[in-house]
C-alpha cells in the first residue's frame, strides 16, 4: 500500500461579489497576505509567493499549473475547502467547476466542507467593523456575512446532486467505492450532520456507489460521520499561557508556539488514533495576516523540521494501513500554511514532502519485506514514557 498525501486547498484566490461588498473591491486572501507585517523580533511577515505569482484561481491555466506543480512533488490530491451555506447561496466554487470540466487537469480531489456560517472575524482586515445584513448594516462579530442553513432532507438533496458530478468523475478520491467528504465543523448542530450524513450515504448507494465517507474535524466522533481526518495540534504550556497573556495585555497579544512541541503532540497522538482516524500534520502556522494581534504563530518551522516529522507521520499512517494522509495546507496564505514555493524557501517544503512521501512508499510493512522503523523517541517527546512503536 502506498501512502497519499492530500493537501488542504484554499480557493479564495479570485474575485466574487460578495468579498467586493464585505471587504473591499478585489479582495482575496492575497490583500492580508500582502498587508501583513511582522509584530514582534523575528517574526517574518509578509509571506511573498515566488516571483510575486499572486495568481488568479479563476484563470485555468492556474489550476492546471498547481496541478502539475503538486504531483511533481508527491502530491496525491487536494482537499478543496467548500462553501455551500444553504441551497441559495454558495460561494467560491469556481475553482471546482473548472477542474470539474476540464478533465485534463491530472490530479485527485475531494471536498472539505466548511460548514459553518461567516462572520466579521479578521481581525487584521480593513472594514470589519459592520457587515450588511437583510439589507442593514450590523455591528459586531454576531452580524452575519453568510449564515448556515441545513435546511431539511429537500436541500440536503440539493446538495448532494450538486456535488454527484464530482463524486462521479475519476479523479474524485474515494476508499471502497465510497466518495470521501469532510465536515470542517462536526460540534455544529451534531444531530442534523448525522441524519445529512445518513441521508447521504442513502442516496449514494441510489447513484451506484457503496455509500459516501463522510469525515469530522478533528477526534470528535459523529454517528454517521465514523471517520475522522484530523486532530488538534497546538501544544501550550502554563508558562507558555502566562507569557502570551502578558503579551496581550500588553497590546502584543500574538500567541506563539513551538513548532517541534505541536509536531511530537501530533506524531504522539497519531500512535493511538483508530482504524478510522486519518492522519494529519501541519506545514507551519502564522494567521496573523488575518488576525493580527489576536493571531497565532507557530515559530520554529523549517523544511528540515517537516521532513523530519511528516515522514514519521507517513510511517505510522502506512503502519496502520490507511492510505491517506492529510497536509494542511497547500496555499493558505492567510494562515502561514502552505506548500507553494516562496521568496524565503523557494521549493523547499515541497522538496521535503517529495522526499518524505518517496521515503516511506519505498519501505513495505511487516511480513511483506522491511519494517517501518518509527522513531519513539521522536514521537513522544518529553516527560511521556516511550512506547513500542512498530509490531
Amino acid at each position: 500500500m502506498k501512502v497519499k498525501v492530500i493537501a488542504n486547498y484554499l480557493p479564495q484566490y479570485h474575485r466574487i461579489p460578495e468579498n467586493d461588498k464585505w471587504w473591499g473591491a478585489g479582495y482575496t486572501d492575497w490583500v492580508a497576505a500582502k498587508n501583513a507585517k511582522p509584530l514582534f523580533e523575528g517574526h517574518k511577515q509578509p509571506r511573498i509567493p515566488l516571483n510575486n505569482n499572486y495568481y488568479d484561481l479563476s484563470e485555468v491555466n492556474t489550476i492546471r499549473w498547481q496541478a502539475q506543480l503538486a504531483k511533481r512533488y508527491g502530491v496525491y490530491g487536494f482537499g478543496i475547502y467548500h462553501y455551500w451555506f444553504n441551497s441559495n447561496l454558495q460561494l467560491l466554487q469556481k475553482l471546482a467547476e473548472l477542474l470539474l470540466q476540464n478533465k485534463d487537469i491530472d490530479i485527485n480531489f475531494m471536498f472539505i466542507w466548511d460548514n459553518d456560517s461567516w462572520k466579521r472575524t479578521w481581525s487584521n482586515v480593513k472594514g470589519n467593523d459592520w457587515v450588511m445584513q437583510d439589507g442593514k448594516p450590523q455591528q459586531g462579530e454576531s452580524a452575519y456575512l453568510a449564515e448556515l442553513k441545513y435546511g431539511d432532507e429537500n436541500d440536503w438533496e440539493k446538495h448532494f446532486n450538486y456535488l454527484l458530478p464530482f463524486f462521479k468523475d475519476e479523479r474524485y478520491s474515494k476508499l471502497d467505492n465510497k466518495p470521501m467528504i469532510g465536515f470542517m465543523q462536526p460540534r455544529n448542530d451534531i444531530e442534523t450532520q448525522r441524519k445529512m450524513a445518513l441521508y447521504w450515504n442513502m442516496l449514494a448507494q441510489m447513484n451506484g456507489f457503496a455509500g459516501i465517507l463522510c469525515m469530522s474535524r478533528y477526534d470528535w466522533r459523529v454517528d454517521g460521520l465514523e471517520y475522522t481526518f484530523g486532530y488538534s495540534w497546538q501544544h501550550r504550556t502554563l508558562w507558555q499561557a502566562v507569557v502570551n497573556k502578558v503579551r496581550y495585555l500588553t497590546k502584543n497579544g500574538v500567541f506563539v508556539l513551538n513548532y517541534d512541541k505541536c509536531l511530537r503532540k501530533i506524531l504522539f497522538n497519531a500512535q493511538h488514533m483508530s482504524s478510522k482516524d486519518f492522519l494529519s500534520c501541519i506545514v507551519r502556522y502564522d494567521d496573523t495576516p488575518r488576525r493580527g494581534i489576536k493571531g497565532t504563530v507557530v515559530r520554529g518551522s523549517t523544511p528540515q523540521k517537516f521532513q523530519k516529522y511528516f515522514t514519521e507521520l507517513l510511517k505510522i499512517s502506512k503502519q496502520q494501513g490507511k492510505e491517506y494522509v492529510f497536509c494542511p495546507a497547500w496555499n493558505e496564505w492567510g494562515e502561514g500554511m502552505y506548500l507553494e514555493p516562496d521568496t524565503v524557501d523557494g521549493y523547499a517544503y515541497l522538496e521535503a514532502l517529495k522526499a518524505a512521501v518517496d521515503e516511506v512508499n519505498n519501505y513495505k510493512i511487516a511480513g511483506g519485506g522491511q519494517e517501518l522503523p518509527i522513531i519513539c523517541k521522536v514521537i513522544t517527546g518529553r516527560n511521556i514514557p516511550e512506547r513500542r512503536c512498530v509490531a
